[in-house]
């Protein structure tokens, strides 16, 4: 959990993404964002325009929930429903698929998301948790 997260840390959280992308030849997007407001947005080789619409969908899950979306998808399969079904959402504008998390403030709550598309879901989830880690260990 974060005790506060800033330009610089979106900053600073994007770009070790982007590194530990680069270093395994990954094609991902990376979005980062505060109150919706995008703070870091990177995307590298082998990435189109989709990716952004898969990082859109995902993050209207984890607002919408305050969970990774990775884990809203993982429910919903466990209970054999669908998102559609449980809230009433367009599948078109909402993806519980993983790599979108919830930047969340001790004491405050979510204020963000930190989103990855371009890799099969769970890689998505793994990196931005594989980052998040050593972002909060440094």
């Amino acid at each position: 959990m974060f005790t506060r997260f800033d330009n610089d840390d979106a900053w600073r959280l994007g770009s070790l993404i982007v590194g530990l992308a680069r270093e395994r030849t990954l094609p991902i997007t990376v979005d980062i964002r505060r109150h919706g407001h995008q703070l870091f947005h990177a995307a590298l080789p082998g990435t189109t325009p989709e990716n952004d619409s898969w990082i859109d969908r995902k993050v209207r899950v984890v607002n919408r929930f305050s969970a990774a979306s990775y884990l809203v998808g993982r429910r919903l399969v466990a209970q054999g429903r669908t998102l559609d079904v449980i809230a009433g959402v367009d599948p078109v504008d909402y993806a519980p698929h993983g790599g979108s998390f919830p930047i969340r403030i001790r004491d405050v709550g979510v204020v963000g998301t930190i989103t990855v598309s371009g890799l099969p879901q769970q890689a998505d989830h793994a990196l931005v948790v594989e980052a998040i880690e050593s972002f909060l260990t440094a």
